[in-house]
């Protein structure tokens, strides 16, 4: 993803409460509040041999960490506990291996430990990929629960009737360029699928920027 600088592209920006930023790695966008949830969790997402509340603690574990440079596993387990319960993990103990946990419970660790950094924006690609039914319900409520809680959320997805389902705005894209833009009453699976085979009709169209 150029845009939180995974990979390099001068022509990749992003305007955050009205300035342009251009990430030149990860860390950058997350300072800023732009963070992303890989859509492989098991190979780039996760530390699948490392506990729940290890996972959650990874990428702030600076706040766990005092002046001497100690970290405090009473402070990072007490905070996993709370995200345990905030998003539901069903595990007996935060102490528990990533991954021993379902696909479905590996995606909900993944959200806790992004959001722990306190986004303003949270990117999530194809975020309920390899979960069961129930969990990609849940999946859902959580998104619809933090988007109500103010951090802007972009979901990439391969799936049409999530597309349709979670958006309030859809753009439709291919080979890295903007192709059209639809609000959420507007969609329709007919729309979507004409957009991406460049046989757009009816929609906002974009400048076909590259990313």
């Amino acid at each position: 993803m150029e845009i939180v600088g995974i990979r390099s592209n001068r022509r990749a920006t992003v305007r955050l409460n009205g300035k342009r930023f251009r990430f030149r790695h990860p860390a950058e966008a997350i300072e800023q509040g732009v963070v992303y949830l890989t859509e492989d969790r098991k190979e780039l997402g996760l530390y699948l041999a490392m506990s729940i509340q290890d996972n959650c603690a990874a990428p702030t574990l600076r706040a766990y960490t005092n002046r001497l440079g100690f970290i405090s596993d009473r402070e990072i387990a007490a905070a996993a506990d709370v995200a345990r319960a905030r998003f539901n993990i069903a595990t007996p103990t935060v102490q528990k291996p990533v991954g021993q946990l379902s696909g479905g419970n590996q995606q909900k660790v993944l959200l806790a430990m992004w959001t722990g950094a306190q986004p303003k924006v949270l990117i999530v690609d194809e975020p309920t990929r390899g979960v069961d039914v129930g969990a990609k319900s849940e999946i859902y409520r959580l998104l619809h629960t933090l988007a109500a809680a103010g951090i802007g959320i972009i979901m990439i997805s391969s799936e049409l009737q999530e597309i349709l389902g979670m958006s309030d705005r859809i753009c439709v894209m291919r080979n890295d360029r903007f192709l059209a833009e639809y609000s959420r009453e507007d969609a329709s699976e007919e729309k979507l699928i004409l957009a991406a085979t460049g046989l757009t009709e009816g929609a906002s169209h974009l400048s076909g920027d590259r990313l």
